[in-house]
């Protein structure tokens, strides 16, 4: 069987959303941005994709992998839209190389785009509640059917299973925001990233380069003066802080067949060796994350030891937090240049900037095995393994 191989992984810089830079710019453009981007960069003949596979979130109707297929010029190119919430975009990338094993394709783009900014807003009714909420209605009101109507109930479970303190969370949520800006400083994601253009109000046309989320300053003293999402729950220890923001972006990894990557002469950055994804009550949505890990790690036929780098994705600080207690992971090791809490979460990119990141720095070490590993709504969880070629 051949292998799937990546040779080229990009992402748009991550804005803060509502707020931010990208506040105005539809998932439509930011996914054409990546999935052209991704093939310019590859190096490709465009007349050999196979297809385009995107995930989404929280949208509804149409077909965001077939848009950007078109806007990208790759008219005979079909589109496949993938939605397992947060892990969506690693579904993709997993979906996409199953196709390149299997001998089925041989050039496949896969990734995610998601803008809370420009999502859906509605107002649904939850169980016991006169009035309704008003704003991204969840598939199925699992948070409610969790904790009592608890909103926010996913990484305080993961609190109450393993033990975790409000200070675990706070220290955690503190080094993530130091290691992204020390990244950015340094330029670590320069390679990555694909500028945006945005056009201002007066007609000037500015590029948008680097992520804006991550707090510079941010200290423990900062984390622990924020209130608990839910004062009225005693002990509530998640915070704005120790949880993911709301955000925008996209990413695209180009995976080929290691047959056309010989016969164009391509060169790849990294393998995918395995993924998966399952399914746990959806009280205990933040172990998904976590219980995701030793599935990919036997399918891959690894241990947790053969692992050089993580990116266990903090939709909330719990989630990695609990990983490296339960599974024995260093935690030197996980999130290296910070994730959900301090470059953020764009729901459905978020699994594709994780593995973007992951297979560019296993490039500039020269080599070793990398897991990308995410919990998402609903009791769900996805993990994948790549490895430097």
């Amino acid at each position: 069987m051949s292998d799937a191989l990546i040779v080229s992984a990009v992402r748009t810089p991550i804005a803060t959303s509502f707020k931010g830079t990208l506040r105005d710019t539809p998932a439509e453009e930011l996914a054409t941005l990546v999935v052209g981007e991704a093939l310019a960069r590859s190096g490709v003949d465009p007349g050999l994709v196979d297809d385009v596979i995107l995930a989404e979130s929280q949208y509804g109707g149409g077909d965001l992998a077939r848009y950007a297929a078109v806007a990208a010029g790759l008219t005979g190119v079909p589109g496949q839209a993938v939605n397992r919430h947060c892990a969506g975009s690693l579904t993709a990338v997993g979906n996409a190389a199953a196709g390149i094993i299997a001998g089925m394709e041989r050039a496949v783009i896969a990734g995610g785009a998601h803008s809370f900014s420009m999502a859906p807003q509605q107002s649904w009714r939850v169980p016991g509640r006169e009035e309704p909420r008003v704003g991204m209605a969840p598939t199925f009101p699992y948070d409610d059917r969790a904790t009592d109507d608890v909103t926010i109930s996913v990484g305080w479970n993961t609190c109450l299973e393993v033990g975790l303190s409000r200070d675990d969370l706070d220290r955690w949520a503190l080094r993530s925001h130091e290691r992204a800006i020390a990244a950015i400083d340094a330029g670590v994601f320069d390679e990555e990233i694909v500028p945006v253009k945005i056009t201002q109000a007066d007609g000037a046309v500015e590029e948008f380069a680097v992520d804006e989320h991550p707090r510079r300053g941010s200290t423990l003293e900062k984390l622990g003066s924020l209130k608990p999402l839910h004062p009225e729950i005693e002990g509530f220890s998640i915070t704005a802080g120790n949880a993911s923001g709301m955000n925008d972006a996209a990413a695209a990894l180009m995976l080929v067949s290691s047959e056309l990557a010989d016969d164009q002469g391509l060169t790849p950055i990294a393998r995918v060796r395995a993924w998966g994804a399952i399914g746990v009550a959806p009280y205990r949505t933040g172990m998904a994350g976590v219980e995701a890990i030793p599935l990919v790690l036997r399918r891959a036929g690894l241990t947790v030891s053969d692992v050089d780098l993580w990116e266990i994705n903090e939709a909330f600080a719990p989630v990695p937090i609990a990983a490296c207690r339960i599974l024995g992971i260093a935690e030197e090791r996980v999130n290296v240049f910070g994730s959900g809490c301090s470059l953020g979460h764009p729901i459905a990119a978020s699994g594709a900037r994780m593995l973007t990141t992951l297979a560019h720095e296993l490039r500039r070490r020269g080599g070793g095995v990398a897991v990308a590993s995410m919990c998402a709504a609903g009791g769900q969880g996805g993990a994948v393994v790549i490895e430097a070629v």
